[in-house]
């Protein structure tokens, strides 16, 4: 269980920051913590903006405390089974999206190649930034990188459902 312990996962935190259980993958353990954000983003789509920022916000806030937590008691600092920052970050780059299967498949990729790939500035970030808030803040900016491309997309048509009918 990528060296985690039943005694560990009992701990709910722990349980949190590997996205109950998602993070424990054997493969591509940050793909399998993206994917539990879709449901979340599902539940949350139809929320006002407002609303939506406000929790994503939270979530974030939050995170930071759960990771530096969890990479505390796993005795990593960014221990791979850590997913609660893909989470986070999945949730930033689907801020003001539209509704429909399209736009939440093109945010999974886009985010996950952001974050497996690590471009300039999500790099720096990953390198300069230590604890809590270095584990969630390469996502965040993956997270808004992935916004700004999907917005950028939808603004010029390039996905849309006249593009893309399969999928709307």
């Amino acid at each position: 269980m990528n060296g985690i312990s039943i005694k560990q996962l009992k701990d709910p935190v722990v349980l949190i920051a590997v996205g109950f259980g998602s993070g424990l993958a054997p493969k591509a353990p940050g793909t399998a913590g993206t994917l539990i954000a879709i449901p979340l983003y599902v539940l949350m789509q139809s929320l006002p903006l407002i609303s939506y920022l406000l929790i994503t916000t939270c979530l974030f806030i939050a995170g930071i405390w759960i990771c530096t937590y969890a990479a505390e008691k796993l005795g990593v600092h960014d221990h791979p089974s850590i997913v609660f920052d893909e989470i986070v970050g999945y949730l930033i780059t689907m801020i003001a999206a539209p509704e429909g299967w399209l736009v939440i498949v093109a945010g999974f990729v886009l985010f996950r190649l952001l974050d497996a790939i690590k471009p300039w500035p999500i790099s720096w970030f990953d390198r300069s930034i230590n604890g809590g808030l270095g584990i969630m803040i390469d996502d965040v900016v993956a997270g808004v990188i992935a916004m700004a491309i999907i917005q950028g997309f939808i603004y010029f048509q390039i996905l849309s459902c006249d593009t893309f009918m399969a999928f709307c």
